[in-house]
């Protein structure tokens, strides 16, 4: 999977910084992954929530960040949509955002 704006990742940890190595290793693990469903993403990261429209919803740190992302898999991207704590979260449409 080619992930797409890791500056936004960086720019999260920077800020954040007791979420920089999950953000990395979770990084390291997408862009190695070749998810085709989201069975796929389910089966190596059983707690991401799956949302309509190709959404993914990954909780960093124990569920105190959210990472929204945004999959194609046929060309195999992950758009990264949206990374903050939880509660910053919880005041966004996370499948429109």
């Amino acid at each position: 999977m080619r992930v797409v704006a890791k500056k936004i990742l960086r720019e999260f940890w920077e800020k954040y910084t007791d979420s920089e190595e999950q953000l990395k290793t979770w990084y390291n693990e997408t862009s190695k992954s070749n998810w085709t469903s989201p069975t796929d993403i389910k089966n190596e990261y059983p707690k991401a929530s799956i949302l309509k429209g190709g959404r993914v919803v990954f909780n960093i740190c124990g569920n105190k960040y959210r990472l929204i992302t945004h999959i194609n898999y046929l060309r195999q991207w992950v758009f990264i949509r949206f990374i903050g704590t939880y509660t910053e979260y919880d005041t966004i449409d996370a499948e429109k955002i």
